[in-house]
């Protein structure tokens, strides 16, 4: 059974830096990545990798750029998203996916089969 067990959430104060963590349980998949959900708003793409057979590129939103950086561990399964630079508007519920034929449709929700619970993250001004 697959699993995706998000962690290291929290609350931070805007400029300050958060890193969170995805561990996948079951099997690997070609491709993880992070999505996020702001009160009010619909869920929207963060950053994505693939694994390193594929090359292990990464692909960012615009939102994201510079600020946000994403890492996989293969051997270990997991995917992480170290996030700098944190501003209000980054307040929101991530979460990880995982995909086994992303390929280059990688901002669309629906292209991934398995999803974590979410990790809140909140950034006070």
């Amino acid at each position: 059974q697959v699993q995706l067990a998000e962690s290291g959430g929290g609350l931070v104060q805007a400029g300050g830096s958060l890193r969170l963590s995805c561990a996948a349980s079951g099997r690997a998949f070609p491709t993880m990545a992070w999505f996020r959900q702001a009160p009010g708003k619909e869920s929207e793409f963060v950053a994505t990798q693939s694994w390193r057979w594929s090359g292990g590129r990464s692909y960012y939103a615009d939102s994201a750029k510079g600020r946000f950086t994403i890492s996989r561990d293969d051997a270990k399964n997991t995917v992480a998203l170290q996030m700098n630079s944190l501003k209000p508007e980054d307040t929101a519920v991530y979460y990880c996916a995982a995909g086994a034929n992303v390929v280059s449709d990688y901002v669309r929700l629906s292209a991934y089969e398995y999803w974590g619970q979410g990790t809140q993250v909140t950034v006070s001004s």
